[in-house]
């Protein structure tokens, strides 16, 4: 299930994920994605993942052809709200990947800490 958040950043994207991504899941995201890019340039996004049992593989496509169609250079940070110790360790992983794009991740009870780092893009 995905639930678009509102978050207070006007740059912002944010949602709450538990269960598996769908195509219609991502689609939400990636459009909101778009929407905002086209408003503010740059973004930041806040992924609070309270369960993740997979994504549909028409969710990766879609992922994949914005990658193609917007790229990630408008993107400045990320943070992610989880208590998933694996995940944890991609996003660090990923940070140190995608150098152009601050990534951090918060325990469940630091939302608020989460949102002050988006604050401060």
């Amino acid at each position: 299930m995905l639930e678009m958040m509102e978050i207070g950043i006007d740059n912002g994207v944010a949602f709450r994920i538990s269960g598996k991504i769908t195509e219609s899941d991502m689609a939400k995201i990636l459009s909101e994605a778009k929407q905002k890019i086209k408003q503010h340039t740059t973004i930041v996004i806040l992924e609070v993942i309270e369960s993740f049992k997979g994504i549909e593989i028409a969710a990766l496509v879609e992922e994949f052809k914005y990658l193609h169609d917007v790229g990630m250079s408008n993107i400045s940070k990320i943070a992610v709200v989880t208590d998933k110790k694996w995940l944890e360790k991609i996003v660090s992983i990923e940070d140190r990947i995608f150098k152009s794009i601050e990534m951090k991740c918060f325990s469940s009870d630091e939302q608020d800490s989460a949102i002050a780092f988006l604050k401060n893009a």
